[in-house]
Protein backbone atom coordinates (compact mmCIF):
# COMPACT_ATOMS: atom_id res chain seq x y z
CA UNK A 1 0.00 0.00 0.00
CA UNK A 2 3.13 2.18 0.78
CA UNK A 3 4.35 1.60 -2.68
CA UNK A 4 7.46 -0.81 -1.40
CA UNK A 5 7.79 -4.19 -3.20
CA UNK A 6 7.46 -7.03 -1.43
CA UNK A 7 7.21 -9.93 -4.21
CA UNK A 8 7.72 -10.55 -7.80
CA UNK A 9 5.04 -11.49 -10.52
CA UNK A 10 5.77 -13.33 -13.55
CA UNK A 11 3.43 -13.70 -16.37
CA UNK A 12 3.14 -16.61 -18.81
CA UNK A 13 3.16 -16.49 -22.38
CA UNK A 14 -0.15 -18.24 -24.78
CA UNK A 15 1.94 -21.19 -25.58
CA UNK A 16 2.89 -21.84 -21.63
CA UNK A 17 -1.16 -21.96 -21.11
CA UNK A 18 -2.01 -24.01 -24.17
CA UNK A 19 0.76 -26.60 -23.08
CA UNK A 20 -0.56 -26.52 -19.25
CA UNK A 21 -3.87 -26.73 -19.58
CA UNK A 22 -3.39 -29.59 -22.29
CA UNK A 23 -1.30 -31.82 -19.77
CA UNK A 24 -4.13 -31.33 -17.19
CA UNK A 25 -6.54 -32.33 -19.88
CA UNK A 26 -4.79 -35.87 -20.34
CA UNK A 27 -4.49 -36.17 -16.40
CA UNK A 28 -6.27 -38.75 -14.78
CA UNK A 29 -8.03 -37.47 -11.44
CA UNK A 30 -7.08 -38.81 -7.98
CA UNK A 31 -9.87 -41.46 -6.59
CA UNK A 32 -12.65 -39.28 -4.77
CA UNK A 33 -11.01 -40.40 -1.12
CA UNK A 34 -7.48 -39.82 -1.66
CA UNK A 35 -8.97 -36.01 -3.44
CA UNK A 36 -10.59 -35.91 0.14
CA UNK A 37 -7.62 -36.86 2.23
CA UNK A 38 -4.97 -34.36 -0.22
CA UNK A 39 -7.93 -31.34 0.11
CA UNK A 40 -7.90 -32.00 4.24
CA UNK A 41 -3.82 -31.81 4.55
CA UNK A 42 -3.51 -29.19 2.41
CA UNK A 43 -5.89 -26.79 4.44
CA UNK A 44 -3.92 -28.13 7.50
CA UNK A 45 -0.86 -26.86 5.64
CA UNK A 46 -2.64 -23.72 4.42
CA UNK A 47 -3.56 -22.91 7.63
CA UNK A 48 -0.75 -23.48 10.27
CA UNK A 49 2.18 -24.61 8.21
CA UNK A 50 5.47 -22.98 6.22
CA UNK A 51 4.00 -23.52 2.25
CA UNK A 52 6.83 -21.74 -0.23
CA UNK A 53 8.95 -20.76 2.32
CA UNK A 54 6.19 -18.65 4.53
CA UNK A 55 4.60 -19.14 7.67
CA UNK A 56 0.74 -18.56 8.12
CA UNK A 57 1.55 -15.33 9.47
CA UNK A 58 4.05 -14.03 7.19
CA UNK A 59 1.58 -14.89 4.66
CA UNK A 60 -1.60 -13.06 6.23
CA UNK A 61 0.85 -10.27 6.59
CA UNK A 62 2.06 -10.03 2.82
CA UNK A 63 -1.99 -9.95 2.07
CA UNK A 64 -2.43 -7.56 4.24
CA UNK A 65 -0.10 -4.98 3.33
CA UNK A 66 -0.80 -5.59 -0.49
CA UNK A 67 -4.49 -5.80 -0.27
CA UNK A 68 -4.91 -3.04 2.46
CA UNK A 69 -7.09 -5.79 4.10
CA UNK A 70 -7.23 -5.54 7.67
CA UNK A 71 -5.29 -8.44 9.17
CA UNK A 72 -7.77 -9.70 10.98
CA UNK A 73 -9.95 -9.82 8.11
CA UNK A 74 -7.22 -12.04 6.29
CA UNK A 75 -6.68 -13.91 9.60
CA UNK A 76 -10.79 -14.80 10.04
CA UNK A 77 -10.50 -15.70 5.71
CA UNK A 78 -7.99 -18.04 6.19
CA UNK A 79 -9.57 -20.06 8.44
CA UNK A 80 -12.21 -20.15 6.97
CA UNK A 81 -10.98 -21.22 3.53
CA UNK A 82 -9.22 -24.10 4.74
CA UNK A 83 -12.77 -25.33 6.58
CA UNK A 84 -13.99 -24.58 2.66
CA UNK A 85 -10.95 -26.86 1.79
CA UNK A 86 -11.99 -29.84 4.30
CA UNK A 87 -15.53 -29.76 3.38
CA UNK A 88 -14.92 -29.38 -0.07
CA UNK A 89 -16.16 -32.89 -1.03
CA UNK A 90 -19.23 -32.91 1.16
CA UNK A 91 -20.07 -29.25 -0.19
CA UNK A 92 -19.56 -30.36 -3.62
CA UNK A 93 -22.67 -33.34 -3.21
CA UNK A 94 -24.77 -30.68 -1.61
CA UNK A 95 -26.17 -29.73 -5.28
CA UNK A 96 -26.11 -33.27 -6.38
CA UNK A 97 -29.89 -34.26 -7.46
CA UNK A 98 -31.72 -36.30 -5.08
CA UNK A 99 -32.47 -38.30 -8.22
CA UNK A 100 -29.00 -39.09 -9.12
CA UNK A 101 -25.96 -41.23 -7.42
CA UNK A 102 -22.38 -40.25 -7.24
CA UNK A 103 -21.07 -43.47 -8.89
CA UNK A 104 -21.93 -45.60 -11.60
CA UNK A 105 -21.15 -48.76 -9.05
CA UNK A 106 -24.03 -47.64 -7.07
CA UNK A 107 -26.18 -50.43 -6.66
CA UNK A 108 -29.25 -48.69 -8.04
CA UNK A 109 -27.97 -48.34 -11.32
CA UNK A 110 -28.61 -51.72 -12.08
CA UNK A 111 -32.54 -51.05 -12.26
CA UNK A 112 -31.95 -47.61 -13.84
CA UNK A 113 -30.57 -44.23 -12.07
CA UNK A 114 -29.01 -41.14 -12.92
CA UNK A 115 -25.39 -40.87 -12.47
CA UNK A 116 -24.15 -37.54 -11.86
CA UNK A 117 -21.50 -36.69 -13.87
CA UNK A 118 -18.44 -34.50 -14.79
CA UNK A 119 -19.24 -31.69 -18.16
CA UNK A 120 -15.52 -31.43 -19.06
CA UNK A 121 -12.05 -31.91 -17.21
CA UNK A 122 -10.48 -28.79 -16.79
CA UNK A 123 -11.72 -26.23 -15.00
CA UNK A 124 -10.05 -22.37 -15.34
CA UNK A 125 -11.05 -19.74 -12.44
CA UNK A 126 -10.07 -15.97 -13.20
CA UNK A 127 -9.82 -15.12 -9.46
CA UNK A 128 -10.55 -11.65 -8.02
CA UNK A 129 -8.54 -10.33 -5.64
CA UNK A 130 -10.28 -8.29 -2.95
CA UNK A 131 -10.67 -11.32 -1.13
CA UNK A 132 -9.30 -15.05 0.15
CA UNK A 133 -13.08 -16.29 0.06
CA UNK A 134 -13.13 -15.91 -3.59
CA UNK A 135 -11.03 -19.61 -3.67
CA UNK A 136 -13.39 -21.24 -1.92
CA UNK A 137 -15.96 -22.56 -4.66
CA UNK A 138 -12.89 -24.11 -6.99
CA UNK A 139 -11.83 -26.36 -4.28
CA UNK A 140 -15.41 -27.82 -4.78
CA UNK A 141 -14.40 -28.49 -8.64
CA UNK A 142 -11.10 -30.41 -7.34
CA UNK A 143 -12.97 -32.70 -4.94
CA UNK A 144 -15.13 -33.68 -8.41
CA UNK A 145 -12.21 -34.26 -9.90
CA UNK A 146 -12.01 -31.57 -11.61
CA UNK A 147 -8.28 -30.36 -13.09
CA UNK A 148 -7.90 -26.31 -12.18
CA UNK A 149 -6.01 -23.85 -13.91
CA UNK A 150 -5.96 -20.93 -11.38
CA UNK A 151 -5.18 -16.92 -13.00
CA UNK A 152 -4.74 -14.96 -10.10
CA UNK A 153 -5.51 -11.52 -9.50
CA UNK A 154 -2.52 -9.04 -9.43
CA UNK A 155 -3.65 -7.28 -6.17
CA UNK A 156 -3.54 -10.22 -4.16
CA UNK A 157 -1.95 -13.66 -6.08
CA UNK A 158 -0.61 -14.80 -2.42
CA UNK A 159 -3.05 -16.46 -1.36
CA UNK A 160 -3.86 -18.44 -4.34
CA UNK A 161 0.06 -18.96 -4.78
CA UNK A 162 -0.46 -20.66 -1.13
CA UNK A 163 -3.09 -22.65 -1.70
CA UNK A 164 -1.70 -24.83 -5.25
CA UNK A 165 1.43 -25.09 -3.43
CA UNK A 166 -0.30 -26.65 -0.13
CA UNK A 167 -2.60 -28.42 -2.48
CA UNK A 168 0.53 -29.89 -4.71
CA UNK A 169 2.01 -30.78 -1.30
CA UNK A 170 -0.39 -32.77 -0.09
CA UNK A 171 -1.03 -34.83 -3.36
CA UNK A 172 -2.18 -33.06 -6.25
CA UNK A 173 0.16 -33.33 -9.11
CA UNK A 174 1.69 -30.66 -11.15
CA UNK A 175 -1.10 -31.74 -13.80
CA UNK A 176 -4.22 -31.49 -11.41
CA UNK A 177 -3.61 -28.01 -10.13
CA UNK A 178 -1.72 -24.81 -11.83
CA UNK A 179 -1.24 -21.00 -11.34
CA UNK A 180 -1.17 -19.10 -14.67
CA UNK A 181 -0.81 -15.30 -13.78
CA UNK A 182 -1.04 -13.76 -17.48
CA UNK A 183 -1.87 -10.24 -18.16
CA UNK A 184 -5.36 -9.19 -19.92
CA UNK A 185 -4.33 -10.11 -23.59
CA UNK A 186 -3.68 -13.72 -22.46
CA UNK A 187 -6.45 -14.14 -20.09
CA UNK A 188 -8.88 -15.32 -22.87
CA UNK A 189 -6.51 -18.06 -23.94
CA UNK A 190 -7.15 -19.59 -20.08
CA UNK A 191 -10.80 -19.54 -21.30
CA UNK A 192 -10.65 -20.89 -24.40
CA UNK A 193 -8.19 -23.95 -23.62
CA UNK A 194 -10.29 -25.39 -20.73
CA UNK A 195 -13.72 -26.81 -20.88
CA UNK A 196 -15.39 -25.18 -18.51
CA UNK A 197 -14.71 -21.41 -16.34
CA UNK A 198 -15.58 -19.04 -13.73
CA UNK A 199 -14.85 -15.46 -14.14
CA UNK A 200 -15.12 -12.70 -11.84
CA UNK A 201 -15.37 -9.36 -12.73
CA UNK A 202 -17.02 -5.71 -13.27
CA UNK A 203 -20.63 -5.45 -15.00
CA UNK A 204 -18.70 -5.41 -18.37
CA UNK A 205 -16.96 -8.87 -17.51
CA UNK A 206 -20.82 -10.09 -17.12
CA UNK A 207 -21.67 -9.46 -20.06
CA UNK A 208 -18.76 -10.09 -22.19
CA UNK A 209 -19.15 -13.74 -20.92
CA UNK A 210 -23.28 -13.56 -20.38
CA UNK A 211 -24.00 -15.99 -24.00
CA UNK A 212 -21.00 -18.55 -23.15
CA UNK A 213 -22.63 -21.55 -22.19
CA UNK A 214 -19.00 -22.34 -20.72
CA UNK A 215 -18.65 -19.12 -18.60
CA UNK A 216 -20.13 -18.82 -14.77
CA UNK A 217 -19.56 -14.84 -14.74
CA UNK A 218 -19.24 -13.55 -10.76
CA UNK A 219 -20.03 -9.78 -10.96
CA UNK A 220 -20.93 -7.26 -8.53
CA UNK A 221 -22.80 -8.62 -5.44
CA UNK A 222 -24.74 -5.04 -5.26
CA UNK A 223 -26.35 -7.19 -1.94
CA UNK A 224 -29.25 -5.26 0.23
CA UNK A 225 -31.33 -5.28 3.06
CA UNK A 226 -34.83 -4.34 3.39
CA UNK A 227 -36.51 -3.41 6.77
CA UNK A 228 -39.89 -3.44 6.93
CA UNK A 229 -42.61 -1.57 8.96
CA UNK A 230 -43.58 -4.79 10.73
CA UNK A 231 -40.39 -4.77 12.59
CA UNK A 232 -39.20 -1.88 14.60
CA UNK A 233 -35.91 -1.16 12.63
CA UNK A 234 -33.64 -0.81 16.15
CA UNK A 235 -33.62 -4.78 16.59
CA UNK A 236 -31.60 -4.98 13.12
CA UNK A 237 -29.09 -2.48 13.41
CA UNK A 238 -26.26 -4.71 14.64
CA UNK A 239 -27.63 -6.85 11.51
CA UNK A 240 -27.29 -3.49 9.23
CA UNK A 241 -23.80 -2.14 10.69
CA UNK A 242 -22.15 -6.11 10.25
CA UNK A 243 -23.68 -6.03 6.56
CA UNK A 244 -21.86 -2.82 5.90
CA UNK A 245 -18.26 -2.91 7.57
CA UNK A 246 -17.79 -6.15 8.26
CA UNK A 247 -15.35 -7.79 6.38
CA UNK A 248 -13.94 -4.42 6.12
CA UNK A 249 -16.51 -3.99 3.66
CA UNK A 250 -14.20 -5.49 0.34
CA UNK A 251 -16.94 -8.84 0.23
CA UNK A 252 -19.51 -9.27 -2.40
CA UNK A 253 -22.16 -10.15 0.47
CA UNK A 254 -21.20 -6.48 1.69
CA UNK A 255 -24.67 -4.76 1.46
CA UNK A 256 -24.51 -1.69 -0.77
CA UNK A 257 -28.14 -0.45 -0.19
CA UNK A 258 -30.65 -0.27 2.95
CA UNK A 259 -33.90 0.01 1.82
CA UNK A 260 -36.81 1.31 4.57
CA UNK A 261 -39.94 0.74 4.78
CA UNK A 262 -40.88 4.53 6.30
CA UNK A 263 -38.53 7.17 7.05
CA UNK A 264 -34.51 6.31 5.83
CA UNK A 265 -33.46 9.26 8.11
CA UNK A 266 -32.94 8.04 11.62
CA UNK A 267 -31.88 4.68 9.82
CA UNK A 268 -29.32 6.22 8.28
CA UNK A 269 -28.12 8.41 11.70
CA UNK A 270 -28.27 5.37 13.37
CA UNK A 271 -25.75 3.54 11.35
CA UNK A 272 -23.75 6.84 10.53
CA UNK A 273 -23.16 6.91 14.74
CA UNK A 274 -22.13 3.47 14.67
CA UNK A 275 -19.46 3.42 11.33
CA UNK A 276 -18.19 6.77 12.45
CA UNK A 277 -16.43 5.05 15.70
CA UNK A 278 -13.88 3.05 13.15
CA UNK A 279 -10.22 4.00 13.86
CA UNK A 280 -8.41 4.83 10.98
CA UNK A 281 -5.28 2.54 11.19
CA UNK A 282 -2.42 0.29 9.14
CA UNK A 283 -3.63 -2.68 7.61
CA UNK A 284 -1.53 -4.79 9.60
CA UNK A 285 -2.85 -3.22 12.79
CA UNK A 286 -4.88 -5.94 14.94
CA UNK A 287 -7.56 -3.05 15.50
CA UNK A 288 -7.84 -2.35 12.07
CA UNK A 289 -11.25 -2.71 10.78
CA UNK A 290 -11.03 -0.53 7.37
CA UNK A 291 -9.45 -0.69 4.26
CA UNK A 292 -6.48 0.67 2.84
CA UNK A 293 -5.57 2.12 -0.65
CA UNK A 294 -2.47 3.89 -2.10
CA UNK A 295 -3.53 7.90 -1.96
CA UNK A 296 -3.82 8.37 -5.42
CA UNK A 297 -6.26 5.14 -5.70
CA UNK A 298 -8.21 5.96 -2.57
CA UNK A 299 -8.64 9.45 -4.01
CA UNK A 300 -10.03 8.19 -7.29
CA UNK A 301 -12.46 6.30 -5.80
CA UNK A 302 -13.48 8.92 -2.85
CA UNK A 303 -14.05 11.20 -6.28
CA UNK A 304 -15.84 8.65 -7.67
CA UNK A 305 -18.39 8.55 -4.74
CA UNK A 306 -18.43 12.28 -4.37
CA UNK A 307 -19.56 12.61 -8.00
CA UNK A 308 -22.87 9.82 -7.04
CA UNK A 309 -23.43 11.62 -3.75
CA UNK A 310 -24.40 14.83 -5.08
CA UNK A 311 -28.03 15.85 -4.48
CA UNK A 312 -28.01 13.51 -1.99
CA UNK A 313 -28.17 13.69 2.26
CA UNK A 314 -24.65 12.44 3.56
CA UNK A 315 -24.98 11.19 7.15
CA UNK A 316 -21.22 10.14 6.85
CA UNK A 317 -18.41 10.69 4.47
CA UNK A 318 -20.39 13.52 2.56
CA UNK A 319 -16.90 15.78 3.15
CA UNK A 320 -15.07 12.90 1.88
CA UNK A 321 -13.58 9.32 2.78
CA UNK A 322 -9.64 9.67 2.96
CA UNK A 323 -7.85 9.85 5.82
CA UNK A 324 -4.06 9.44 4.52
CA UNK A 325 -1.81 7.61 7.16
CA UNK A 326 1.49 9.25 5.76
CA UNK A 327 3.33 6.36 3.99
CA UNK A 328 1.63 7.07 1.06
CA UNK A 329 -1.22 4.91 1.81
CA UNK A 330 -4.43 5.72 3.21
CA UNK A 331 -7.55 4.39 4.84
CA UNK A 332 -10.72 4.31 3.36
CA UNK A 333 -13.75 5.75 5.55
CA UNK A 334 -17.11 4.78 5.88
CA UNK A 335 -19.58 6.52 4.28
CA UNK A 336 -23.66 6.63 4.70
CA UNK A 337 -25.44 8.34 2.34
CA UNK A 338 -29.44 8.93 2.00
CA UNK A 339 -31.40 8.86 -1.11
CA UNK A 340 -34.61 10.24 -2.31
CA UNK A 341 -36.50 7.40 -3.97
CA UNK A 342 -36.51 3.38 -3.62
CA UNK A 343 -35.46 3.40 -7.46
CA UNK A 344 -32.26 5.82 -7.01
CA UNK A 345 -29.59 4.74 -8.94
CA UNK A 346 -27.11 4.99 -6.60
CA UNK A 347 -28.25 1.88 -4.70
CA UNK A 348 -26.96 0.05 -7.21
CA UNK A 349 -23.40 1.54 -6.94
CA UNK A 350 -21.15 -0.50 -5.03
CA UNK A 351 -17.94 0.09 -3.68
CA UNK A 352 -14.63 -2.14 -2.05
CA UNK A 353 -14.74 -0.04 1.49
CA UNK A 354 -17.91 0.44 4.06
CA UNK A 355 -20.45 2.67 1.96
CA UNK A 356 -24.36 2.49 2.07
CA UNK A 357 -27.17 4.21 0.10
CA UNK A 358 -30.19 4.37 2.69
CA UNK A 359 -33.42 4.48 0.54
CA UNK A 360 -36.84 4.86 1.73
CA UNK A 361 -39.10 1.79 0.13
CA UNK A 362 -42.79 0.97 0.21
CA UNK A 363 -45.08 -1.52 -0.79
CA UNK A 364 -46.43 0.19 -4.21
CA UNK A 365 -42.59 0.49 -5.41
CA UNK A 366 -42.64 -3.42 -5.14
CA UNK A 367 -39.56 -5.50 -5.61
CA UNK A 368 -37.69 -3.99 -8.66
CA UNK A 369 -35.86 -1.79 -6.31
CA UNK A 370 -34.42 -4.71 -4.96
CA UNK A 371 -33.20 -7.02 -8.26
CA UNK A 372 -30.07 -7.45 -9.10
CA UNK A 373 -28.45 -8.38 -6.33
CA UNK A 374 -26.84 -11.19 -4.57
CA UNK A 375 -27.92 -11.58 -1.13
CA UNK A 376 -31.03 -9.53 0.26
CA UNK A 377 -32.45 -9.66 3.47
CA UNK A 378 -35.61 -9.03 4.59
CA UNK A 379 -36.32 -8.25 8.02
CA UNK A 380 -40.07 -9.80 8.21
CA UNK A 381 -40.95 -12.94 7.38
CA UNK A 382 -44.14 -11.63 5.25
CA UNK A 383 -44.62 -14.70 2.99
CA UNK A 384 -46.01 -13.11 0.03
CA UNK A 385 -43.10 -10.45 -0.21
CA UNK A 386 -41.05 -13.75 0.53
CA UNK A 387 -42.46 -15.49 -2.43
CA UNK A 388 -41.96 -12.88 -4.83
CA UNK A 389 -38.31 -12.38 -3.44
CA UNK A 390 -37.44 -15.96 -4.26
CA UNK A 391 -39.20 -16.19 -7.24
CA UNK A 392 -37.53 -13.29 -8.46
CA UNK A 393 -34.28 -14.51 -11.03
CA UNK A 394 -32.10 -12.06 -10.53
CA UNK A 395 -31.77 -11.76 -6.41
CA UNK A 396 -29.41 -14.32 -5.86
CA UNK A 397 -29.89 -15.15 -1.75
CA UNK A 398 -32.96 -14.68 0.29
CA UNK A 399 -31.99 -14.23 3.92
CA UNK A 400 -35.60 -13.86 6.34
CA UNK A 401 -35.20 -11.84 9.96
CA UNK A 402 -31.98 -11.30 11.78
CA UNK A 403 -29.40 -12.19 9.69
CA UNK A 404 -26.29 -10.04 7.64
CA UNK A 405 -25.88 -10.96 4.26
CA UNK A 406 -22.31 -12.03 4.96
CA UNK A 407 -23.84 -15.23 6.69
CA UNK A 408 -22.40 -18.30 4.48
CA UNK A 409 -21.39 -21.64 5.42
CA UNK A 410 -19.78 -24.65 3.14
CA UNK A 411 -22.61 -26.33 1.38
CA UNK A 412 -24.39 -23.69 1.21
CA UNK A 413 -24.59 -21.81 -2.54
CA UNK A 414 -22.89 -18.61 -3.20
CA UNK A 415 -24.74 -18.18 -6.39
CA UNK A 416 -26.13 -21.04 -7.53
CA UNK A 417 -24.26 -24.34 -6.34
CA UNK A 418 -21.10 -24.70 -8.58
CA UNK A 419 -21.78 -28.10 -8.78
CA UNK A 420 -25.02 -27.15 -11.23
CA UNK A 421 -22.54 -25.63 -13.60
CA UNK A 422 -19.99 -28.43 -13.73
CA UNK A 423 -21.61 -31.47 -13.23
CA UNK A 424 -24.78 -33.19 -15.25
CA UNK A 425 -27.34 -36.02 -14.37
CA UNK A 426 -26.98 -39.25 -17.15
CA UNK A 427 -29.34 -41.88 -17.35
CA UNK A 428 -27.74 -45.17 -16.70
CA UNK A 429 -29.55 -48.99 -16.13
CA UNK A 430 -27.03 -52.04 -16.37
CA UNK A 431 -28.71 -55.75 -15.74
Amino acid sequence: MAGAPIAELSLVPPLFVSRSVAALGRAEPLPADRRTAALTAAAEAFVGGVVAGLTVEEYQRAVSRVSGMPISVVRGAVRALAYSATMAGTSAHSARPAGSVGDWRDPATRDGRAVWVRRGEVFAVHAAGNHPGVHAPWLEALALGYRVVVRPSRREPFTAHRLITALREAGFGDDHVVLLPTDHAVADEIIRAADLSMVYGSADVVAKYAADPTVLPQGPGRSKILLTAADHWHSYLDTVVESVGGHAGMACHNISAVFVEGDPGPVARAVAERLGDAPSLPPEHDKAVLPVQPVDVARRIERHLLRHAKGCVPWLGGSGVVDELGDGSAVLRPAVIQVDRPDAPQTAVEFGFPCVWVAPWSRSAGIEPLRRTLVLTVSAPDDELVDRLLGEPSIGNVYVGNNPTLWLEPGIPHDGYLGEFLMRSKAMIRR
